[in-house]
């Protein structure tokens, strides 16, 4: 497991979310949203949210930080937080909960409105790709449903 951050490493990505949610484009909803984690080598990736005329098409905060992760050499996020237009700490959505631990894992740790919390119960029994090892060879099913 990776190393807990100081108030003082929380501080400042909470800063960088701040910092970065400035720059979001919401000319139709307005809310602003910036978000910032720490990946594993120590470096800090940041994402803001992007609209569109096509309110569906729009890119979550957390979608351009993991795109920003791997845009920068990928690896894997240890530490993320999350903030609105007055730069208060919110929570992400639950598409955005499972984006996070795709590139986090059970152990990233999140920055709530309840305080630091796992991911592991951020969203609990969350679904993985550990869970598509389980899955049957597809032409294993073939198979039999051929008998």
């Amino acid at each position: 497991m990776h190393d807990t951050l100081d108030q003082q490493g929380w501080d400042e990505l909470r800063a960088a979310a701040t910092e970065v949610m400035q720059r979001a484009y919401a000319p139709y909803s307005h809310y602003k949203v910036g978000a910032a984690a720490r990946a594993d080598d120590g470096r800090v990736v940041i994402g803001c949210n992007v609209e569109n005329a096509a309110y569906g098409v729009v890119l979550c905060a957390e979608c351009g930080l993991v795109s920003h992760l791997h845009a920068t050499g990928g690896g894997r996020l240890t530490h993320f937080v999350c903030v609105n237009g007055g730069g208060e700490i919110i929570m992400p959505c639950g598409r955005c909960r499972q984006l996070l631990f795709e590139h986090g894992g059970r152990d990233l740790l999140v920055w709530t409105v309840s305080g630091v919390r796992p991911m592991s119960e951020v969203l609990p029994d969350a679904f993985g790709p550990d869970d598509l090892t389980h899955m049957a060879d597809p032409a294993d099913a073939a198979a039999e449903g051929t008998d």
